[in-house]
């Protein structure tokens, strides 16, 4: 028997490097496994299915793991096991980026459980990882056994110098002024994640469809892949005398029917049983809806939902799934009528209409800056830490060793949703979340150089109802005004929805809980007054135009506009002051050779300052040195004996110093004496310069221990300084030199 070389291969040029997949060669135990490589970057990334669905579950069980390899980069991890461990904030933020536009693009009743596992094991650190783990991750589906309504690819689009980029290098993306991945089909965008420095909408649409315009040639590779995928399968067949395949076959799944009363997909069921389920939820669903109140409504749905199930799930105990599936594609269908023909949302509102805003400023007295934050029952409290360079969080990442000087963390406490659960550290949504929010309110912080503060914000939701990402860059925002933060403007997030009937479209102002949960899309956009500064768009349904988009970003940035203005009622502009609390920070420059000065050996010098004073002090490379104190007094203290440490002599300058020494020849004969002019730095007064008549013995004159003024009259080569006595007599005596 001739064996088949089961290697596969496909490349596409972007600029001046090829995008890659390859298959057959690696992980063949996998249903689906594919190696992506862009550069020198490569990963692998597997997807697999388990032979039996998961019993008892109402989602589908989908995971994805995205894992750096340190020996990717030629580093051992560190720590003390030296191997990879918990997943960095990198990887979650990957790992949700490569699950939320393959997710929906499962078919409905699949419930068998898939993992997807995306392994970097090369970076060049030129070419980010993320993208090619996308793409990877949908052509694995795509030449599995496994069901995907794929393909779908991404890239990164960046701008340098006014030109847009596909997939642009790390330090492109450090020079421009504008980041985002763009995922999509054939037809349409199905998620975007990004920043910017105060885009324009336009600019915003340009970039989106810029970059599903790029993505196209990454789908006909995928496709040219499957094919190739199919034609080796069907010569295995050949060779082992089996029929031939038109498709690679993928696994069964539950058959669905257009129901036409509610007109959605739903599992298959008797017509006589949805019948039965209309008549008996359908009014009642409507008329807990209709409550306003969030709590109150979701205790009257839970009420209807056990009336309608209980007893048809007793009667039909084989038909568990379709009755479950019909009852919520009901509760949808309800909760969206109003919109269509009414032009009203649950909670009353027009479709273009803000909820309700409350502000509270500075309310938690002995923080550095606070705000309480809520728009209808969303709320969260926002708070400003100010801290030194020593809070800086090192992160040890594949690209490198970097050093953040601003953090927002984003807390999703159980109580805020009247749920009860374990606390066990921050989810993959609240890092998500918080990432979101830090992308948004980083763009509008002042230089380190102009305010030299590490900064960390929390939020913590202490209600929800939909939005709370956009709730905490509200918040955060106010925080860092009431801490004092010369921000460069204010910026405010809001999310947009969507629903989509056929031809019908409604786009919806700051959507609510249950208007994301029943809806076709979730875009948060947050800016200024001046543009666009984070987004992330999710697509339920197969993709939106660039018209929808359009109109959803000028909706946006009306509610963007009506929500700043609510802002600047409560605060416009930062406080003049820090707070009181706040560690106060005192900036001086030394000489770069000046430095080994103050640390001293072993950092005994720095810090025998800091422990005498109570000081913070942080010295760069450039010589800067910052002195962090909780107040000016102690960090004035700090300043001095720093000063002292590196004064200078400056030739023609006048200094009251204190004889050390007197200095000798080899022979014992006197030729002149050394003189401290100040801590750590002494010269020499020559015989020749102690008085202007002839000096024959510099005992006559001076002796150790003797305070005398001097001008310093050179400094040679080797930095030794020659001083004069003869030169300052007359001259006014000042205070002893610091």
């Amino acid at each position: 028997m001739v064996a088949i070389d089961e290697r596969l291969e496909v490349r596409y040029t972007i600029g001046d490097k090829d995008f890659v997949f390859e298959t057959g060669a690696v992980a063949r135990q996998a249903d689906g496994a594919v190696l992506v490589s862009f550069g020198e970057t490569m990963v692998l990334v597997t997807a697999t299915a388990s032979k039996t669905i998961r019993e008892g579950i109402d989602f589908f069980p989908l995971v994805v793991d995205y894992q750096e390899m340190a020996y990717a980069a030629g580093k051992i991890p560190g720590g003390f096991f030296k191997r990879e461990g918990r997943p960095s904030e990198k990887e979650i933020l990957t790992s949700r980026l490569i699950d939320r536009p393959l997710r929906p693009l499962f078919p409905k009743g699949f419930f068998n459980d898939v993992q997807i596992i995306a392994t970097v094991l090369s970076v060049d650190q030129e070419n980010d990882p993320d993208v090619l783990a996308i793409c990877g991750a949908s052509a694995a589906l795509e030449i599995s056994n496994i069901p995907f309504k794929g393909p779908v690819a991404a890239v990164r689009v960046g701008r340098v110098g006014g030109n847009w980029i596909c997939n642009p290098t790390l330090s492109q993306v450090q020079e421009g002024d504008v980041s985002l991945v763009v995922a999509g089909s054939r037809e349409a965008v199905v998620m975007v994640e990004g920043g910017g420095n105060e885009l324009s909408e336009e600019d915003l649409l340009q970039a989106i469809f810029f970059g599903h315009q790029s993505l196209q040639p990454l789908l006909d590779l995928q496709e040219e892949l499957k094919k190739k995928r199919l034609l080796l399968e069907n010569e295995k067949r050949r060779a082992a005398g089996e029929p031939m395949i038109m498709i690679i076959e993928k696994r069964p799944v539950p058959e669905l029917s257009a129901d036409p009363v509610i007109g959605q997909q739903v599992l298959l069921g008797e017509e006589a049983l949805r019948q039965r389920i209309r008549t008996a939820g359908q009014e009642k669903i409507s008329q807990a809806l209709a409550i306003a109140r969030k709590k109150a409504r979701n205790e009257q749905l839970e009420a209807v939902h056990q009336e309608t199930l209980k007893p048809l799930l007793e009667e039909f105990p084989k038909n568990i799934r379709e009755i479950k599936d019909y009852y919520e594609a009901l509760e949808k269908f309800v909760s969206r009528q109003p919109v269509f023909l009414q032009n009203r949302r649950i909670d009353g509102r027009a479709l273009n209409e803000v909820r309700p805003i409350h502000i509270e400023i500075g309310w938690l007295p002995r923080t550095h800056g606070s705000t309480k934050f809520s728009r209808g029952e969303t709320q969260v409290s926002a708070v400003v830490t100010l801290g030194s360079a020593d809070d800086e969080q090192k992160i040890d990442a594949l690209s490198g060793e970097t050093f953040k000087s601003f953090m927002l963390h984003y807390n999703f406490p159980p109580f805020s949703v009247g749920e009860v659960r374990m606390l066990r550290g921050p989810s993959r949504r609240d890092i998500g979340h918080g990432a979101l929010a830090e992308r948004s309110i980083s763009r509008i912080l002042p230089l380190n150089e102009n305010f030299p503060y590490t900064i960390r914000i929390v939020s913590e939701v202490l209600e929800s109802n939909g939005s709370s990402s956009m709730a905490t860059v509200c918040g955060a925002s106010l925080a860092l005004m009431d801490a004092g933060v010369p921000i460069k403007n204010p910026v405010a997030g809001i999310a947009m929805g969507l629903l989509k009937e056929g031809d019908k479209i409604a786009i919806l102002t700051d959507i609510m809980g249950d208007e994301d949960h029943y809806g076709d899309m979730d875009f948060k956009i947050a800016g200024t007054k001046n543009g666009i500064t984070g987004f992330q768009m999710d697509i339920k349904i197969s993709g939106v135009t660039r018209e929808i988009l359009g109109q959803a970003l000028a909706q946006a940035k009306e509610g963007r506009e009506f929500i700043l203005e609510k802002m600047a009622n409560a605060l416009a502009t930062p406080r003049a002051e820090l707070s009181i609390y706040a560690p106060r920070v005192l900036t001086l420059k030394i000489k770069p050779d000046k430095i080994r000065e103050v640390i001293g050996p072993q950092g005994k010098v720095i810090r025998g300052i800091q422990e005498e004073t109570g000081v913070k002090i942080n010295i760069e490379d450039s010589g800067l040195v910052q002195i962090f104190s909780a107040d000016m007094e102690s960090a004035n203290q700090a300043a001095k004996k720093i000063r002292q440490l590196t004064k200078e002599a400056e030739v023609g300058e006048f200094y009251l110093g204190t004889v050390t020494s007197i200095a000798r020849k080899p022979d014992g004969k006197e030729f002149g004496a050394f003189v401290e002019i100040f801590p750590g730095t002494d010269g020499l007064i020559h015989i020749s310069q102690l008085a202007k008549e002839r000096v024959k013995n510099v005992a006559e004159v001076l002796k150790a221990g003797d305070e005398v003024l001097v001008k310093v009259i050179g400094i040679d080569e080797r930095g030794k300084i020659k001083l004069s006595r003869k030169e300052a007599l007359g001259h006014p005596w000042p205070q002893k030199n610091e």
